[in-house]
């Protein structure tokens, strides 16, 4: 468990900081204090977990094995009478609490991250103060649009307000003013704008038109309008709504009852998968003698069997999205790996059959050299 942590630590922290870059871009270029960010990468935390328990349980299975047999530790214990099996109860309990964990991450924490996550994505980008008003900024709210505030009073006022419309290719809006005022009404968002200057460019004609106003009313709805985001998604649903109504939440959310499926019962194979990270890793190196250049051999063909199954778990998701029907698919990559784990702890607790196995192995490859 502790080198659990510490692969779970390590992994985690190279993941999220490459995710915190790059949502530190987007949000602070955006205009968003440094509070918001940390609320960000807060809630990003949950999935970058999820994605990585398995990986740290493979790699604390395998390490401690590499190590109890380069220390000769393993060989001791296997001469007392201990069984691989036996040994193996010991990994068996070890990847239950780590998928005891994924199931927490995989049924709350995550599905509440990602939907409080997407509801804060929504409320920002809704949010007149944080896309317009910044002092001494030139901001560009959307294409073809600057806006420049050279003072914001304490009771609101904008002071010494420039707003340049550029989006038609045919005609550039200037407008300007000594005093403005953000209104929220039903409609949408408006700028008031008091004492000042509207100009007009044509582009076919330079020509251009000056307006004085007393107040000027400017629709900026558009311009802090963004796609709209769908807080009705498979992923933000919780279990106990899956297993009682997935029709239900295919129709309110527009996905297919394949794909509610897939999300429902990937959040079981995620958890399972803990277990057979931590058994594949820990079978495939008791099997073979030992050598003194050490067992890394088994390490990459661990690595290679896990990946293996990953693969075939990615491969199955695909028929459950077109036929719903088919969602025990989804189970058997999970059962081929615990079936190839118990396979190999069996030719490590018959050493003579692996024996027997490898040497006609080099026997023929021998042959073909000669």
């Amino acid at each position: 468990m502790v080198l659990f942590g510490f692969f779970a630590l390590v992994l985690v922290s190279i993941l999220w900081i490459n995710k915190a870059v790059r949502m530190f871009d987007k949000l602070i270029g955006d205009g968003q204090p440094a509070w918001v960010f940390l609320e960000f990468t807060a809630l990003t935390l949950p999935t970058v977990i999820g994605g990585m328990l398995p990986i740290a349980a493979f790699a604390a299975a395998v390490y401690v094995v590499h190590r109890l047999s380069s220390e000769s530790e393993l060989t001791v214990i296997q001469a007392t009478g201990y069984s691989p099996f036996r040994l193996g109860r010991a990994v068996l309990v070890f990847g239950v609490i780590v998928a005891l964990m994924m199931s927490l991450l995989a049924h709350m924490l995550i599905p509440n991250s990602l939907s409080q996550l997407r509801l804060r994505e929504s409320e920002i980008s809704a949010n007149v103060a944080a896309r317009l008003l910044s002092e001494g900024e030139f901001l560009h709210p959307a294409p073809g649009i600057t806006f420049y505030i050279r003072q914001i009073t304490l009771e609101g006022e904008l002071r010494d307000v420039f707003l340049s419309d550029r989006r038609d290719p045919d005609r550039a809006l200037t407008y300007t003013s000594s005093r403005a005022y953000l209104v929220a009404d039903g409609a949408g968002s408006r700028l008031v704008m008091v004492s000042g200057l509207a100009q007009t460019l044509r582009i076919s004609d330079p020509r251009l038109f000056v307006t004085h106003f007393d107040d000027f009313s400017y629709d900026i709805t558009s311009l802090l309008s963004r796609s709209g985001i769908n807080l009705n998604k498979v992923t933000f649903a919780g279990t106990p709504e899956l297993l009682r109504d997935p029709g239900g939440i295919a129709e309110r959310t527009g996905a297919s009852p394949g794909e509610v499926m897939v999300e429902l019962h990937s959040r079981f194979t995620a958890a399972l998968m803990c277990v057979v990270a931590a058994l594949v890793g820990f079978s495939t190196l008791m099997v073979g003698s030992y050598n003194r250049l050490g067992v890394w051999r088994q390490v990459l063909v661990a690595f290679g069997l896990l990946v293996g199954v990953e693969v075939a778990r990615s491969a199955s998701l695909g028929p459950v999205i077109s036929n719903a029907a088919l969602w025990p698919l989804l189970y058997l990559p999970v059962l081929a790996g615990i079936a190839l784990s118990l396979v190999l702890l069996w030719l490590a607790h018959h050493p003579v059959f692996w024996a027997w196995v490898t040497s006609g192995f080099r026997r023929r490859r021998a042959e073909a050299v000669s």
